[in-house]
């Protein structure tokens, strides 16, 4: 969505955006900075068919793209201090004590090998073994919205073990390699600390498969809906034994009747509509908390079914989880909308700091977005249905 599509919807989407860039601009350290990030983040939501440094150029009438590729490049700021603003934007547009924070990846395709962090690895983006970057990222949604939080550039041992590569691509010293669950621990547990009200953390089975990411989010007191895989191991202690079973298993033996038809949200079409179930896990748990095996069902398909682990306070419903776990599509929206209009996939960086400063301006743009639509969306829920008791008192 280009920032023109707002035209005409009498919202004042100049001042919103010239607000946002001055809440960014303690991020950078000079004037010249802050008025290539400007022009960077206006080609961003610009109608530009490529968000290259040569386009974005283009867009805003300059001969050449010097001033956009050192912003990317050369220059000094750090896009760590402006990603944190934009998490703070974020949070103060769509801060809701039912939003929820998702965690995933996404892959970036490259076609050489000289950009930090690619090789030949498994990307969910193009569903097969690619030659890409692959990021680790963090959205917040709730019911005003969502969008981009946080973002980590993976870093395979291949790139982490290579002195040479690492010095050419300026990797940090103090980046060593980590599995995506450590980095999605320690992106999710910063930004807990921050205080963004958080109902519940989601994830994909690369998360939720981890026993250090559910364990970390236990301790804390966080609830969660994390997917597992069917044949996930579970063990129990039955009569002073260890049965060891999977999830999968242990829900074919369920009667039919168990089932219950739950939405799990809005889709394009109306309401998402499946079948859930869920089972108590008599594991240890913090006080007031029991954590479940929870499955999703097909209507059209009984045999395919999704596997979660669950864990919430004890009086959360069956019809609460399923709510949850069917927010994690948001992030693949924020995906969506990031790559297909604002050109999260177009960094022509090549270097650590200059991907996670491209990423960094891209999701203020997507938030950005995201602030005004939570803007329309608060003053909608603010009016009242003419038919409603209140909207008639009003008026007599």
């Amino acid at each position: 969505m280009a920032v023109s599509d707002w035209v005409g919807t009498g919202l004042d989407w100049r001042h919103a955006l010239a607000d946002m860039k001055q809440f960014l601009a303690p991020a950078f350290k000079r004037v010249e900075q802050r008025a290539s990030a400007s022009t960077f983040i206006d080609g961003v939501l610009s109608r530009a068919e490529r968000k290259t440094g040569w386009m974005l150029a283009e867009e805003a009438g300059l001969d050449r793209p010097y001033r956009l590729q050192s912003l990317l490049g050369r220059s000094s700021w750090s896009a760590d201090a402006l990603c944190d603003r934009v998490r703070r934007y974020v949070a103060d547009a769509l801060g809701d004590a039912d939003g929820v924070l998702v965690v995933d990846e996404t892959g970036f395709v490259k076609k050489g090998e000289h950009s930090v962090g690619v090789t030949r690895q498994y990307s969910g983006t193009a569903g097969r073994v690619e030659n890409c970057q692959v990021g680790v990222f963090a959205a917040y949604a709730s019911r005003f919205g969502h969008a981009l939080i946080d973002r980590r550039l993976y870093l395979p041992k291949g790139w982490a073990e290579s002195q040479a590569r690492r010095v050419k691509a300026c990797v940090p010293e103090e980046v060593a390699f980590a599995t995506k669950p450590a980095m999605a621990r320690e992106m999710v547990s910063r930004i807990l600390d921050e205080g963004i009200p958080c109902a519940f953390v989601l994830a994909d089975a690369v998360y939720g498969s981890d026993y250090k990411f559910r364990r970390m989010l236990e301790k804390r007191g966080q609830a969660y809906v994390l997917a597992i895989r069917s044949n996930h191991v579970l063990r129990f202690l039955e009569e002073w034994q260890f049965v060891e079973t999977d999830p999968a298993t242990l829900v074919s033996d369920l009667e039919g009747q168990t089932w219950q038809p739950l939405s799990a949200g809005e889709g394009a079409k109306g309401p998402r509509l499946y079948d859930w179930v869920r089972l108590p896990l008599n594991w240890e748990t913090e006080e007031g908390f029991t954590r479940w095996l929870l499955a999703r069902r097909s209507l059209r398909d009984p045999d395919a079914i999704a596997y979660y682990f669950a864990y919430a306070p004890t009086q959360a419903t069956l019809a609460d989880l399923a709510a949850a776990a069917g927010l994690r599509w948001t992030i693949e929206e924020c995906f969506l909308r990031a790559k297909d209009d604002l050109g999260l996939d177009h960094c022509e960086a090549r270097s650590s700091h200059g991907w996670h400063r491209h990423m960094s301006l891209v999701m203020a743009a997507a938030a950005f977005l995201a602030r005004i639509t939570a803007q329309q969306r608060r003053e909608a829920f603010g009016k009242q249905n003419e038919r409603s008791p209140a909207a008639q008192v009003a008026a007599a």
